[in-house]
């Protein structure tokens, strides 16, 4: 399981969410909505002041994107991929089969 982040999604997390270096943003599962891999949850990100008990994470540019154990479930088998979406100026998601 590994975060890839585009440099546009790192651009639009600067510039959008009240963040900055030694920052840290955690990725999790929602109830809710759906997204390619799981019926009735989402995913959603959160602002977090420190790193707790990772699975995996990223350090781009000074900031930490990472997973937390509770939330590996939703990964499991992918890989996620951060991207930014032009038409709706927001990140968007995409999950990569693990190889």
């Amino acid at each position: 399981m590994e975060i890839k982040i585009s440099d546009d999604a790192l651009k639009w997390f600067k510039e959008e969410v009240d963040i900055g270096e030694d920052n840290y943003i955690k990725f999790q599962a929602k109830y809710g909505g759906e997204s390619e891999i799981h019926q009735g949850f989402s995913l959603a990100f959160e602002v977090d002041g420190k790193m707790e008990d990772p699975v995996t994470s990223v350090d781009k540019d000074g900031i930490t994107f990472f997973i937390d154990a509770n939330d590996a479930w939703y990964f499991d088998g992918y890989n996620l991929l951060v991207n930014y979406d032009e038409e709706l100026e927001e990140v968007s998601y995409k999950y990569e089969k693990e190889e």
